[in-house]
């Protein structure tokens, strides 16, 4: 297989197979869409526009159910054929005997243990797969059911007998839901859909920009849940269900996991279990009836996937790299060893700039919501799903889980300087902090340093909090940089960044346990689920490619959190006991050179083949005020990132330009 052409996007260096299957049983990718409450002709219309606008999370096949006009409930689906091809895996499904109906979207990983439960206490099946045991666990089970399953997953059922919908996401967050409560004259109806845009597609969510979702976009380069960047629109938060009553639809999520409630006490045999659970998550997620293969950076994490995958596939396990003509980023070499090593089927494909410029516009389209990553995920799974492939793993959650980054060692000695603070005045702790920046920033241009190395005064300012302190570290600008480009009444309305209840909820989750595990949390709470979840699913969607995620299955998630810090974290940041366990066949050496994550090479092509595009968006004024931002400072943003200024990386000019972008594409502003 290539590609031709002025409108090839890569070069494929060596063809693989496509035609293996792994199993015979039901599950689908898809995009789900619906109203519940105050039902009327017109609102199918309006479901039709949510599905027909999820078109390409699902190109496969779509279905609709809706009761009868008045209090009621109607389901739309479009389907990603993953499992079960048959016309048995079609949805909505309904359970016969009960009345019951469920849409879908995700995976059930524990499906078959779940079934042969069901089975004993009476349950018939007409399919084989894990939609149909979703509907019937809820038929036996209840809401209860949630606690039971072990997979992806955003679903709605409607409970004919209690006239009522139960609406539920998984523990991590992997699948997304969104909802907007709608008044009309006919009464109230909760809508929901797997995107942000559909539920805009419907004509009845106004297009308007939601001041505290550009808030913390603004200071993360995303945005933080439960807001959204469209006013109205609101986030299922991961491990939590919503019920809601056809009379009278309201909104209120109850969370049924969360790491708060999770026991830090280590286990004697941790290691051990924590071994079993990644076997068990690598053989689940190779599960498919379509071509599978592994995302393979050459790195700890995506080489942990694929090791796991090779023990415990009964296939010859397939993988991919993407490489780039700049040196700097190509590690295609250590892929390339990995593959040989494990003995895999291994493809690589170059991306270069020139291909990138032609296809940037599609990747942009993509996006659900603004966010300055999510177009690595693209056209990674771009070329994976133009390969022949419906199914992709990927090692996210590794660096999270075992320690794998900077921040378990900086966030800890910044956390003790900002504590001493707490001992100065405001002001003297400002003004000490700032004379810091001063010895460190060099020369700073238009615009000071925003990196790390910069924000001493924020640093200090955060005065010994632990999710502020994260957030500092972790946000784009200063906060003084962040007050000249964007209104400050916006930044008000999520300081630091994070909407207050976020905040609240992430400071109970590490108020317990030792201070690694808490970064662990805070990385998986905020960089995992709020960032990269997010962006992986709409990225990987967006190709129509099902992306799986072996190392945050809860039941891995559990189990490393009941490991010692010394087994787990030491030595800091070599992710040894991962590289142990996954992996004890690989010749150590593979490993032994400085981290460096799958990143495209924006920092260079925003200064050259991007920067027109990029210059031109800056300077339409209008646009630029619609969203909050400053023209003038963000014009002076742009003249110091293109002078070279030291502490500015692309990312602080790449997040503007896909806001203003997203904003011009799906016509939203704030007033």
């Amino acid at each position: 297989m290539s590609w031709e052409g002025d409108e090839a996007l890569f070069s494929f260096t060596t063809c693989v197979a496509i035609s293996d299957h792994y199993a015979n049983i039901a599950g689908s990718m898809c995009g789900i869409a619906g109203a519940v409450g105050a039902i009327e002709p017109s609102l199918e219309t309006s479901v039709r526009a949510m599905m027909d606008a999820q078109v390409h999370r699902g190109p496969d096949s779509e279905g609709l159910f809706a009761t009868a006009v008045g209090p009621g409930v109607i389901l739309g689906f479009r389907r990603l054929a993953i499992l079960d091809l048959s016309p048995n895996g079609h949805q909505p499904m309904v359970d016969e005997r009960r009345g019951n109906v469920i849409v879908f979207n995700g995976e059930i990983y524990n499906f078959a243990e779940l079934r042969a439960d069901l089975v004993a206490q009476g349950e018939t099946f007409r399919s084989t797969g894990d939609t149909e045991v979703l509907l019937r666990a809820y038929g036996l089970w209840g809401e209860a059911m949630v606690t039971r399953l072990r997979g992806m997953y955003a679903f709605a059922v409607w409970d004919a007998r209690r006239r009522q919908a139960f609406l539920a996401r998984d523990r991590l967050g992997i699948k997304p839901l969104y909802y907007a409560v709608v008044r009309r004259p006919g009464g109230n109806t909760l809508l929901f859909a797997s995107e942000v845009r559909a539920l805009v597609a419907t004509g009845l969510v106004p297009r308007r920009l939601d001041a505290r979702g550009v808030a913390t976009y603004l200071w993360n380069g995303f945005v933080v849940g439960p807001s959204t960047i469209v006013e109205g629109v609101s986030l299922l938060p991961s491990g939590t269900s919503l019920t809601i009553s056809v009379d009278d639809p309201q909104a209120c999520p109850r969370r049924y996991w969360s790491h708060a409630d999770r026991s830090m006490l280590p286990r004697e045999d941790a290691v051990a279990v924590l071994e079993h659970e990644l076997l068990t998550a690598a053989r689940q997620h190779l599960v498919s009836d379509v071509p599978l293969g592994v995302f393979l950076s050459g790195g700890v994490d995506s080489s942990a996937v694929a090791a796991l995958a090779v023990r415990v596939g009964s296939q010859r396990v397939k993988t991919f790299h993407i490489k780039f003509e700049e040196a700097g980023f190509d590690e295609s070499i250590y892929a390339r060893k990995v593959a040989e090593s494990l003995g895999t089927e291994h493809a690589e494909f170059t991306l270069t700039q020139a291909h990138f410029r032609v296809r940037l516009d599609e990747a942009l389209q993509g996006l659900d919501q603004p966010t300055f990553d999510a177009i690595n995920t693209y056209f990674v799974s771009r070329v994976v799903r133009e390969a022949g492939f419906t199914v992709a793993l990927a090692g996210t959650g590794g660096d999270e889980l075992f320690g794998g980054y900077a921040s378990f060692r900086d966030l800890p000695k910044s956390l003790r300087l900002s504590r001493v603070a707490r001992f100065l005045t405001p002001v003297l702790a400002r003004f000490m902090a700032a004379i810091v920046m001063r010895a460190t920033a060099g020369k700073g241009g238009e615009v000071p340093p925003q990196a790390r190395w910069g924000k001493s005064a924020d640093l200090v300012a955060t005065r010994g909090d632990d999710v502020s302190l994260y957030q500092v570290m972790h946000g784009l600008f200063t906060g003084d940089f962040l007050g000249e480009l964007a209104m400050p009444s916006m930044l008000d309305l999520a300081p630091y960044g994070l909407p207050p209840e976020r905040a609240d909820e992430i400071a109970a989750m590490v108020k317990s346990g030792t201070r690694l595990a808490a970064v662990a949390r805070m990385e998986l709470a905020l960089f995992v689920g709020e960032r990269l979840l997010r962006d992986s699913d709409v990225a990987s969607m967006a190709t129509s490619l099902e992306l799986r995620l072996p190392f945050l299955d809860h039941g891995v998630v559990e189990a490393v959190e009941a490991v010692s810090d010394a087994a787990r974290f030491a030595p800091l940041g070599k992710k040894q006991l991962l590289k142990k366990l996954a992996m004890p066949s690989l010749d150590p050496a593979l490993f032994d050179r400085p981290k460096s994550g799958f990143v495209l090479p924006l920092e260079v092509w925003a200064k050259n083949e991007l920067s027109g595009l990029i210059e031109a968006l800056f300077a339409e004024r209008a646009l630029v005020e619609s969203v909050g931002l400053n023209p003038d400072a963000l014009a002076r943003l742009w003249r110091a990132f293109r002078a070279g200024a030291p502490g500015l990386y692309w990312s602080r000019v790449w997040a503007p330009f896909v806001l203003l972008d997203y904003c011009r594409r799906q016509q939203l502003s704030l007033h």
